[in-house]
């Protein structure tokens, strides 16, 4: 509505400003400065009506869009937006600690399967020097140096398969 009339003022202050051209050319004293006052003003009024429009609806969206804001169901969105945030959060540090925990159950199993290897590796070399001694005197001197060298070869390299197949040789040779 303002803006109608601020258009309307600009509309009818044109019809002014050109009888002050027609007052001029017929020379016409005083009224053409009368009407060119009149026409300024008309023109001046019609930008400020539209200036005035234009801030009163900028003022109009602030407070719409405040009071949109402050509203019980933008609250509500927000909150469910931030809940689905949180959740989203929670989901993501779930799936990491499950992948921290896997891994340090794999270190840890892979540890504890080391530390049980070794411990079945001492127990078969201490069956296999048991079952060297009672025989020692039964072999050749380069039989029995040769089992006892496989036996050091083989405890050192930590090779089970290798253990057990010269304890199966020596459980043979008795």
């Amino acid at each position: 509505m303002i803006i109608r009339i601020s258009l309307l003022l600009v509309l009818a202050s044109l019809p002014v400003f050109l009888s002050v051209e027609l007052l001029l050319w017929l020379a016409v004293p005083g009224l053409p400065g009368i009407f060119t006052a009149l026409g300024s003003v008309m023109l001046l009024s019609a930008f400020a009506a539209f200036i005035i429009a234009g801030l009163l609806g900028v003022y109009k969206i602030i407070v719409r869009s405040v009071l949109d804001y402050f509203s019980y169901k933008q609250r509500v969105q927000r909150r469910l937006w931030f809940v689905h945030a949180r959740q989203d959060q929670i989901n993501r540090l779930f799936y990491f600690k499950k992948l921290k925990i896997k891994s340090i159950n794999e270190l840890n199993r892979k540890r504890l399967l080391t530390l049980n290897n070794r411990k079945h590796i001492r127990l078969l070399s201490k069956a296999i020097n048991q079952d060297l001694r009672p025989i020692k005197t039964k072999l050749p001197g380069t039989t029995y140096q040769q089992l006892q060298q496989d036996h050091a070869r083989y405890r050192k390299k930590q090779d089970i398969e290798a253990l057990l197949m010269l304890q199966q040789k020596i459980s043979a040779l008795v």
